[in-house]
């Protein structure tokens, strides 16, 4: 059995797939972690840099 692995999605992207592949990482909604990031966003700026970073560093799904 081949490890889980995490990529950005190419179903689920709305900018760079980087929620929609967190998303199907732990099997859970995209919606719910969109609504995450807005809100680490709103308290300080940090979603934005993480999202970014996360784009950078998470390769895109095969």
């Amino acid at each position: 059995m081949e490890p889980k692995r995490l990529y950005r999605s190419r179903r689920n992207r709305m900018i760079c797939g980087v929620c929609g592949g967190v998303a199907e990482y732990f099997n859970i909604d995209p919606t719910l972690v969109r609504l995450g990031l807005i809100l680490f966003a709103c308290l300080g700026g940090s979603g934005v840099l993480g999202y970014i970073i996360a784009a950078i560093v998470i390769p895109d799904e095969v």
